[in-house]
């Protein structure tokens, strides 16, 4: 008798609601001043959104990114094609694709001021 292997279903997740899961997650953790730019029509851009929000302490920031990559992962199967930033907890960044998560410490996201970078961007404000 012969063995089938049943192939686990992937979820698909479209860009927008994407992200929109990231944003509720970093919400969860209590991210400040989140920030969705949507890039899908600047020729340039690598990707489809970056989502940008700053934490109080190394602690916060790290705790908004670890949930991030365990709830995306359990929620649409998806796990981050790149993680940077983690053992300083400064500027963490976490690429799902189509979506680019940047969490800042403060006086960092102040520093870098990445949202000014893309101005052709469309930007959205999300509540805290």
């Amino acid at each position: 008798m012969e063995k089938v292997k049943v192939k686990k279903k992937v979820k698909t997740t479209s860009a927008e609601s994407l992200n929109e899961l990231v944003v509720s997650l970093i919400q969860d953790k209590k991210g400040n001043d989140i920030v969705s730019l949507d890039l899908r029509n600047i020729p340039e851009a690598i990707t489809d959104y970056f989502v940008i929000c700053h934490a109080e302490s190394t602690v916060q920031v790290r705790a908004i990114l670890d949930h991030l990559e365990e709830e995306v992962k359990k929620q649409t199967m998806m796990k981050p094609f790149h993680l940077e930033g983690r053992s300083n907890g400064e500027w963490c960044l976490i690429d799902f694709g189509d979506v680019i998560v940047h969490v800042f410490q403060r006086e960092k996201r102040e520093f870098y001021q990445l949202e000014d970078l893309w101005s052709d961007a469309v930007v959205k404000h999300y509540a805290e």
